[in-house]
């Protein structure tokens, strides 16, 4: 419910609950089930080595280049919401195999 009545999304430092929550809606941007930007408050850089670890996947091909820009990332607040404000969302992944295709 909490997803539906957004209009955006932002992380701050946390834990586990927070990774849960911030994978799940970018998973939901990724499969095209929502277009709302998805922003980390990165507070005394705490979000880097998250933000790496993001890029590593990509570089490693387990995330398409293009859905790097599901996140957005700034260190302050007035920055991050400006970024997200101006977000244009990626297009949706691919599904790896069509449904016609079986």
């Amino acid at each position: 419910m909490m997803a539906d009545l957004c209009d955006a999304v932002i992380a701050l430092p946390g834990g586990f609950g927070t990774f849960d929550e911030l994978f799940e809606i970018l998973t939901w941007a990724q499969l095209g089930m929502h277009q709302k930007p998805v922003g980390l408050l990165n507070t005394v850089r705490f979000y880097d080595p998250l933000v790496a670890f993001v890029d590593h996947v990509i570089a490693e091909g387990f995330v398409p280049p293009e859905h790097r820009g599901l996140i957005v990332v700034d260190d302050h607040v007035g920055g991050l919401l400006d970024a997200m404000e101006r977000h244009i969302p990626p297009p949706p992944a691919k599904k790896w195999i069509d449904k016609d295709e079986v």
